[in-house]
């Protein structure tokens, strides 16, 4: 009788110290898919002339309410450094769309992210060019 009852608490122990692990790998999961703070990283720029330049960025994020979050990041390229800001709102689980301003050269246009874990991807559209990046915290 005494092995069966320590049986059964060391099977409710583990029992609980998995649940708890999953929790906890759970609540991890779900901060890691939170969109604000710092990001660094790379990608590239398609110009209207159809020239690309790589560029790094930093950006940052904050969140402005619900699922959305304002964006304020410095690029440079070899030949350029430019400050943008932008707007995104979650549209699915990992998916945040919205719309990116530059206001040095007066162009606006989409901007699509995409979150998994610690990395982003994002993807700009306007004034006739194109971007994408990958970023990470």
């Amino acid at each position: 009788m005494l092995n069966l009852s320590f049986s059964r608490a060391v099977r409710g122990f583990v029992s609980g110290a998995l649940a708890l692990a999953c929790a906890a790998s759970l609540a991890t999961s779900a901060a890691a898919q939170d969109l604000a703070g710092s990001w660094g990283g790379g990608g590239k720029i398609v110009f209207p002339s159809g020239e690309t330049e790589r560029a790094r960025c930093r950006a940052s994020f904050r969140r402005q309410g619900g699922n959305s979050y304002a964006m304020s990041a410095v690029c440079a390229t070899a030949s350029a450094r430019v400050q943008q800001t932008a707007e995104v709102t979650r549209v699915a689980a990992n998916v945040y769309r919205g719309e990116f301003f530059n206001q040095e050269h007066g162009i606006s246009g989409s901007i699509r992210i995409t979150l998994r874990g610690d990395r982003l991807n994002a993807s700009l559209s306007g004034g006739g060019g194109s971007a994408v990046f990958s970023l990470s915290r």
